[in-house]
């Protein structure tokens, strides 16, 4: 098993259909999925780190996690607003339009968004 990090799903088709658009956007995809569960990687691949996106283990409703967030690398400005516009047709809120936060280095891109669950994700080009 490679690294990974694991968000919660309300429901699995809506967030399902969300990830699937938006990951697209920097060339990931799903690889692996089983009822409730599925996996996404750069390229689909499976290998490198992996994003769980699932129904929680336990049978209790899933939440978003104050402070926690997932974050996706862009390799270009018009990656990232396409990411940012993926997430917002599909379900999506914002947390923050793309643009440069030179509070966190003179160079760094970002947006940040939340899934139809309430996780937060953030995509970064820092070049």
């Amino acid at each position: 098993m490679s690294v990974y990090a694991t968000v919660g799903a309300v429901d699995s088709i809506k967030s399902n259909g969300f990830y699937d658009a938006t990951l697209a956007t920097i060339g990931w995809s799903k690889h692996r999925e089983f009822p409730g569960w599925s996996a996404y990687s750069e390229g689909g691949k499976g290998d490198g780190f992996v994003l769980w996106v699932c129904k929680p283990i336990n049978g209790e409703p899933a939440s978003a996690g104050n402070g926690s967030m997932v974050g996706f690398m862009a390799k270009s400005h018009a990656e990232g607003d396409a990411f940012y516009d993926a997430a917002m047709t599909n379900g999506g809120t914002d947390e923050g339009a793309p643009g440069l936060r030179p509070h966190y280095g003179p160079n760094w891109y970002c947006a940040y968004v939340r899934d139809p669950t309430g996780n937060e994700i953030a995509v970064v080009c820092d070049g």
